[in-house]
């Protein structure tokens, strides 16, 4: 298996968590960990395995003094 690390879905830039997944069960449960901590998380089956993809917006820049 040899999934692609990024996806385009609705637009948007989403990155692979770099784990497949055996089961949907552990997939989800991994989803919802990120959905927790603030990601857009999608769930695709590829080759019998789960991935998990995940993207986060900027929520604000920080300033860094010179």
């Amino acid at each position: 298996m040899n999934p692609n690390l990024s996806l385009l879905s609705d637009g948007k830039k989403f990155m692979w968590d770099g784990r497949p997944y055996a089961t949907s069960e552990e997939a989800a449960t991994a989803q919802e960990g990120c959905q927790k901590d603030g990601f857009e998380v999608r769930m695709v089956e590829e080759g019998g395995k789960f991935l998990i993809y995940t993207r986060r917006t900027v929520k604000g820049v920080a300033a860094t003094a010179p």
